[in-house]
């Protein structure tokens, strides 16, 4: 039975080098520390300077405003005007060149807004649904099996491209052996 020993001084230089790894993930462990509660101090300074916009926010509001000024707001919120308009959209036919006449129609701020929160939760909605059957167990095994395939083939191609070069490579060994025992011919 063979023995091996290692020289005392490997064993000391591997030893030194477990401290030092050690030192370095205790170091990086205090940096990653002191970061975390210098992240958590400016959060808790943002926190209290909400906190006191909002305060400030709330006692605006709970303030009475004067009936003119109040009066005047509203008029100007029911002057604006939103233009929703709908051009050239795609027609069944395909014929995107021509542009359809511009539908327009003047809301009111809160229809407006109205409107736009509708659309923004039809197209949510829409978004969880493809989300949704992308995650489905069909199509996670479709993707799977297509996946499998495509390795079989890649595996398939590496080996044939193998076969080819291993082909090439005896070819050209046999011509510089034939070369050679021509050259040792002709001498």
């Amino acid at each position: 039975m063979n023995s091996v020993s290692v020289p005392a001084w490997v064993l000391g230089t591997a030893a030194g080098v477990v401290v030092l790894l050690a030192l370095i993930v205790v170091l990086f462990a205090l940096r990653a520390r002191r970061a975390a509660r210098r992240r958590l101090a400016e959060a808790e300074a943002s926190e209290a300077e909400l906190r006191e916009r909002l305060e400030a926010l709330e006692k605006r509001v709970t303030r009475p405003e004067p009936l003119s000024r109040r009066r005047r707001r509203e008029e100007r919120a029911a002057e604006k005007e939103y233009v929703i308009t709908s051009l050239g959209e795609d027609t069944d036919d395909g014929e995107s060149a021509e542009v359809e006449q511009v539908v327009r129609r003047t809301l009111t701020a809160p229809a407006f807004a109205d409107a736009v929160f509708r659309e923004t939760v039809v197209h949510s909605a829409a978004l969880v649904h493809g989300v949704r059957r992308a995650l489905s167990p069909e199509v996670r095994f479709k993707i799977r099996y297509e996946m499998h395939r495509e390795v079989k083939r890649a595996r398939k191609d590496r080996k044939s491209e193998m076969r080819e070069a291993l082909r090439e490579y005896r070819a050209r060994q046999r011509e510089t052996v034939d070369e050679d025992v021509r050259m040792e011919d002709s001498l």
